[in-house]
């Protein structure tokens, strides 16, 4: 809508949706804070869980990593669980959302993001907007990547993992 038009009471109001997108390889307890704290700004929250590639070889296939994160959201009418493959604002388009949710642990990761915010409002012409919500101080140093190192070497990760420990 444009700033002179007028909503009408009867209007159909449209539905808010939002994606979160990544390999969730595996899926933890900083990712699950992100999806708890997003679901409240959205009417549908859609998780994209990178498929397989060849170039990167993931713990699990991608099946199994949607079949963790659906059985998490069970009671969750609010959350899809999908595939995703290639550009996130083409995965939004998809699903009917204008908003992308990405979680911030660092600086490092604030810069990257807001790139890509940049560029992902310029392709689509402002039509995509990202969300940044940082992460909780105590989730701060929690990401895939240790969690498999941590795991290749023998450590328990449940403590990492939503619904484990």
């Amino acid at each position: 809508m444009g700033r002179n038009e007028k909503m009408s009471i009867f209007a159909p109001m449209k539905q808010r949706v939002g994606i979160f997108v990544g390999s969730f390889d595996p899926f933890t307890i900083g990712h699950d804070s992100i999806v708890r704290r997003a679901l409240p700004l959205f009417d549908k929250l859609v998780i994209g869980v990178v498929g397989d590639n060849l170039q990167k070889p993931y713990m699990c296939p991608a099946t199994e990593r949607m079949k963790v994160i659906e059985q998490l959201y069970h009671d969750e009418p609010a959350v899809e669980v999908k595939p995703y493959y290639g550009l996130a604002v083409d995965f939004a388009r998809q699903n009917g959302a204008h908003f992308i949710v990405k979680g911030v642990r660092s600086a490092k990761d604030f810069e990257y993001e807001r790139e890509q915010a940049d560029i992902n409002r310029q392709i689509t012409n402002g039509e995509v907007e990202t969300i940044l919500l940082y992460a909780e101080p105590q989730l701060s140093s929690v990401s895939s990547s240790m969690v498999r190192e941590l795991q290749h070497f023998g450590l328990d990760v449940s403590h990492f993992i939503p619904g484990k420990s």
